[in-house]
């Protein structure tokens, strides 16, 4: 990131900062509504160890998750390009995937598989696997006719075509797919963490609203927007580097 985007950033911050430090003076919200940035801040001096300890583990749902459901949905996406009959079949149940609320099919994850990482895992890469899913298969069937019908001239094989051709032609959008759906999975782990569990950020949120300390809600809440800003610059920075010569 370049020293002009970081000052970009800074500049942006603080002037949403002061926007709502003014709005809270302007409009007398009480605290416990509307904490200001000031009190924010005291309420993540004052519970740094929870908070710390809460975003190890968001932040490890997070990575788990992602790289789970991406690797499924790039992978299936492979499968469904190479053979059109089985993609047929399985479109309909890919949407069918995506119709169900997300936050409809927490609660049921968590009876099954208990309040521990399981259930915050599955589904940040359920909220993962589609967008990833959807654009690699996008990019596999838009290989360009002319360099299939030269490999098929030279009777390269389907495996051999996918490989060397096909999935290094669709790697832009595959990486189109993987920086949507890190945006994504940040919500995937803290709507787990809201429906059922005792660690992470968003039960820290859950339990300090459940205390009207809104103000270490609004630090959690903090802590999760840097992880999730944080989580999608590094994956689109690996991802812009390690699939910039096919783009």
């Amino acid at each position: 990131m370049s020293l002009r985007r970081i000052g970009t950033v800074i500049m942006v911050t603080m002037g949403c900062l002061l926007v709502w430090q003014v709005l809270v003076i302007a409009t007398g919200v009480p605290h416990f509504i509307l904490p200001d940035p000031q009190a924010v801040v005291r309420a993540m001096a004052s519970h740094q160890t929870v908070l710390a300890r809460a975003a190890l583990h968001t932040g490890a749902e997070i990575i788990i998750g992602f790289a789970i459901g991406a690797a499924v949905g790039a992978g299936l996406a492979v499968v469904m390009a190479a053979f059109p009959r089985l993609a047929a079949a399985l479109r309909p149940v890919l949407l069918f995937s995506q119709v169900i609320p997300i936050f409809a099919l927490a609660p049921l994850l968590t009876l099954w598989l208990g309040y521990g990482m399981a259930p915050k895992i599955t589904v940040t890469a359920l909220i993962c696997f589609f967008p990833v899913a959807s654009a690699f298969l996008d990019g596999l069937l838009r290989t360009s006719p002319a360099c299939l019908d030269l490999a098929q001239t030279m009777d390269t094989g389907r495996w051999r075509t996918m490989w060397h051709l096909r999935i290094p032609m669709a790697l832009p959008m595959l990486g189109s797919g993987l920086k949507l759906a890190a945006v994504y999975a940040p919500i995937g782990a803290v709507i787990g963490e809201w429906v059922g569990g005792s660690e992470g950020l968003g039960a820290v949120m859950i339990h300090a609203n459940g205390r009207m300390r809104i103000d270490l809600s609004f630090a959690a809440l903090m802590l999760v927007t840097v992880i999730a800003l944080a989580f999608h610059w590094v994956t689109s920075t690996f991802v812009d580097r390690a699939f910039a010569r096919f783009s």
